[in-house]
């Protein structure tokens, strides 16, 4: 057992059911929602399974005897290991100690008595006719079985609460950090407190993109990928719109922009602790939104099956479906983008296949009482005339892409489209009317470029939306499109974590070169060319931006290694303008970031020989220590530079005031 499970899918019924010739039932009637957890019972069953399902023959040979033996001792060591994990678990969370070592004594009970009764030892002995073993117990064998997994499996959802409950504190500290952010009035606080930000921002998504990959249910996994997708891209609008309002804080609009990415971000944050705790907020209930496309592909399987059962579905059941499939093309009658004809045309058809359903239901109801072949050929005509007319209503109203997705988690992914869309539009418009109120500014302008980014990454992900959406129609279900560059899909997951950090350390770059007044300076230039070459790798671990072949990777990662030894000599000139004890500090930073480029350099040279995933791995590894290297080298030269200035500024002063000294 992990010590931490991760997500439980719901299947306590298929991880742990299998019925064995006694009857035997292995359902824990828990409902597990993540794989871990599944995957964590499997091999147990499977063991369990093998002793209940031995063939009891007469003869019992001693190669089955010692077969038998093994198994049940395999089944209790195991359990003594997992009792193990249990109770540190225990131990390290309080409020579930309780329930956890109860649960544990129950499954090492129920190893025990599953070891005692598959002990073959001396079976073969005279003296051991009265010993109770699987074979005249085999009730007890099952009682042990059904015991020993219904308390593995509350061990084990147990623990899997406690990931729940670190996904919870660590969204209350992003929180709490977002609305120190909020009220910060300076820049330099500003600096300090994002970077903290950063770092938990770092920890939520490593441990709700776990949560996300372990999750069973696929539209659960789709809301928390869209929630993630939401944090992951705002958090560098939040750095830009927080900045653009420090240095304008008078402006309207600039404000409004920053409002809305801290609106959007919170949404999020509490979109994916409802997904995890299962909880709707203010006591609403999860109504699944069912696309127009699969409503009518539904209501006309339930209309079809009369042909074969006049008596399967009832007439009330019929008129809900057609009641809510008809309620979502107000999506498009109440759309102000639809014509005056097209909202007529499907106004006409819906009510067409309201009546049609009631001539439906007429023809149904005379057909149960008195069985002709009249009868039948009505009840034929009226099918096939209220099929007509759904077809129909589908190509009038099927025109909003997550009407035609196709499935559910697809559906989602599209309704989380379309909401960025409308959000990132209307950002983009604050965002261009504060750089036309402060034309000149920097800083108003490097925002707008970043909801620009924001808006260009989103028709990227609806690309691939699409094809994803095309496959489904065209049965190709399991493909996902992905990074050009690497080959495998089941990688994707990984190099995006590996980038997240790499993406947040750019925003950490950007914030310290932002303090320089000479912002010509050689050490900021090539600075700024890193963060922003940094940001291109992180834009490539999205499947994003302009790098898009291996290649072009590589390349990349040689022009920002040459671009770090750049910034190593430029510090290097600059200590010497330095103290002795300041330019000690400066070199020995500079002595981390020179062999961190040189074996940045030394990867990219290595051939690839089939080892993509393994090559971009140690890159983008190699650049993140880079990057975190030129934040604190950045700062440094920073704060050693405004100190050489105050030291000459005072070393003027002096030799002025001498001068004049001289001359009185």
């Amino acid at each position: 057992m992990a010590a931490s499970p991760g997500p439980a899918g719901g299947a306590a019924a298929g991880a742990v059911h299998g019925s064995g010739p006694f009857g035997l039932a292995f359902d824990s009637g828990l409902e597990i929602k993540t794989r871990s957890v599944e995957q964590t019972l499997l091999p147990l069953v499977s063991q369990i399974t093998t002793l209940i399902n031995h063939k009891d023959n007469t003869k019992k040979s001693d190669k089955t005897l010692q077969a038998i033996q093994r198994v049940g001792q395999a089944v209790n060591l195991a359990v003594g290991r997992f009792v193990k994990v249990g109770e540190a678990i225990a131990n390290e969370n309080w409020d579930l100690k309780e329930e956890i070592n109860i649960a544990c004594i129950e499954a090492k009970q129920a190893g025990e008595t599953i070891a005692a009764l598959t002990d073959m030892s001396s079976l073969n002995r005279p003296e051991s006719d009265d010993q109770i073993t699987i074979f005249t117990d085999k009730t007890g064998v099952i009682k042990a079985a059904r015991l020993l997994l219904s308390s593995v499996t509350k061990v084990l959802l147990l623990a899997d609460r406690v990931v729940i409950k670190q996904i919870i504190r660590s969204r209350n500290k992003v929180l709490a950090t977002m609305e120190r952010l909020e009220k910060v009035n300076s820049f330099q606080e500003f600096v300090q407190i994002f970077s903290q930000f950063g770092n938990e921002m770092v920890e939520f998504a490593h441990l709700t993109g776990d949560r996300q990959n372990d999750l069973k249910d696929e539209k659960k996994k789709a809301k928390m990928a869209a929630a993630r997708a939401v944090l992951e891209k705002c958090t560098m609008m939040l750095l830009t719109a927080s900045k653009t309002c420090l240095r304008h804080p008078n402006c309207e609009s600039a404000h409004k922009n920053k409002e809305g990415v801290f609106d959007r971000m919170k949404v999020a944050l509490d979109k994916v602790i409802e997904i995890v705790t299962e909880c709707k907020p203010n006591g609403e209930t999860d109504i699944s939104s069912i696309s127009i496309f699969t409503g009518i592909k539904e209501f006309k399987m339930n209309i079809e099956s009369l042909r074969e059962n006049l008596y399967f579905q009832s007439k009330e059941t019929l008129s809900a479906m057609l009641d809510a499939l008809l309620e979502r093309t107000e999506d498009f009658t109440d759309c102000a983008y639809t014509s005056h004809e097209h909202r007529e045309r499907i106004l006409e058809l819906s009510a067409q296949a309201r009546m049609e359903l009631q001539q439906l239901i007429s023809v149904w109801i005379e057909a149960q009482s008195k069985k002709t072949k009249s009868i039948d050929e009505e009840l034929e005509l009226a099918i096939l005339k209220i099929s007509h007319s759904l077809n129909e209503l589908k190509k009038e109203t099927c025109r909003l892409l997550r009407h035609v997705s196709g499935t559910e988690p697809l559906e989602i992914t599209c309704i989380h489209a379309e909401e960025t869309f409308q959000v990132t539009g209307q950002q983009i418009i604050s965002a261009a009317e504060t750089l036309t109120l402060h034309p000149s500014s920097k800083i108003a302008k490097e925002n707008l470029d970043v909801f620009c980014e924001a808006w260009e990454s989103q028709i990227s992900d609806m690309l691939t939306l699409l094809r994803e959406i095309n496959d489904v129609f065209e049965g190709r279900r399991g493909e996902k499109y992905g990074y050009l560059s690497l080959p495998k899909p089941m990688e994707q997951a990984k190099i995006a974590k590996l980038g997240l950090k790499l993406g947040l350390l750019t925003s950490d770059a950007n914030c310290e070169i932002e303090k320089w007044e000479d912002q010509e300076n050689e050490i900021v230039r090539y600075g700024r060319n890193m963060s922003s070459m940094a940001y291109s790798l992180y834009l490539f671990t999205r499947g994003e931006g302009p790098i898009k072949t291996s290649q072009d990777l590589i390349h990349q990662l040689e022009v920002f290694a040459e671009e770090g030894l750049k910034l190593a000599s430029s510090v290097q000139a600059f200590s010497k303008q330095l103290k002795d004890d300041d330019k000690l500090m400066l070199l020995l930073e500079i002595n981390k970031l020179v062999p961190l480029c040189h074996q940045l350099q030394a990867v990219t040279k290595t051939p690839l020989q089939n080892q993509v995933f393994l090559k971009v791995d140690k890159s983008i590894t190699k650049t993140r220590c880079i990057m975190a290297t030129l934040v604190q080298l950045l700062s440094l030269c920073y704060k050693l530079l405004k100190k050489l200035q105050m030291e000459n500024n005072r070393r003027v002063s002096v030799t002025n005031k001498d001068s004049v000294d001289g001359k009185t």
